[in-house]
């Protein structure tokens, strides 16, 4: 009885994603491991991936919803699960925000907004565009989610340098691994500041 009272239920988390998992492994890893000190306690698919399968694999409730995912429906399912709070992990649909979870979605997007955002920047596109330009440094931004891509209010950034002779492939690993540390962390500070 008293460890109830000490230990009150973990936040209830939510990952929506349309590919490998790299991003949900991480934030179900951080959960485990305690620097997120929340519950992974369901996935969202855009199709069936290999994320799906992870999850499955994980114990994971699984939904797969294709297509534009209505308003009404997405409220319905992060409902009927009790999710606090959801994080896109490489969702590559337009979300339609329910009201009742404005400032409850959160993106991590793998460059320093609002810079290399928007339709269609995702992935190796978005660091193909960082070197493109030449630019000395990249990074990788978290923000609230909107009805438009990439235009949310911005939680955090963090920065990496771009080398000489990077690939997008190794400016890619390099911005991950900010954001394997940069996403639970920020998540982890969001559901605090709201729990107290």
């Amino acid at each position: 009885m008293g460890t109830a009272a000490t230990n009150p239920p973990r936040p209830r988390l939510a990952a929506m994603l349309s590919g490998a998992g790299r991003t949900f492994l991480n934030l179900l890893e951080s959960c485990e491991d305690g620097r997120l000190h929340a519950s992974m306690s369901l996935v969202i698919t855009s199709r069936e991936c290999p994320g799906a399968d992870r999850a499955r694999a994980h114990g994971i409730t699984t939904v797969v919803a294709p297509g534009l995912v209505s308003r009404d429906r997405l409220s319905a399912i992060l409902a009927e699960h009790a999710i606090d709070l959801v994080a896109l992990a490489g969702y590559l649909r337009r979300l339609e925000v329910p009201a009742q979870y404005r400032d409850k979605i959160v993106n991590i997007h793998p460059a320093l907004l609002p810079d290399f955002g928007g339709p269609g920047m995702y992935g190796e596109r978005v660091h193909a565009a960082v070197l493109s330009t030449g630019r000395g440094e990249s990074g990788c931004t978290v923000h609230f989610v909107d009805d438009r891509y990439d235009t949310g209010a911005i939680l955090a950034q963090q920065s990496v340098s771009v080398m000489p002779g990077d690939t997008v492939a190794t400016l890619a690993a390099r911005v991950f691994a900010a954001e394997c540390d940069l996403y639970p962390r920020t998540i982890d500070a969001l559901l605090k500041a709201r729990t107290g």
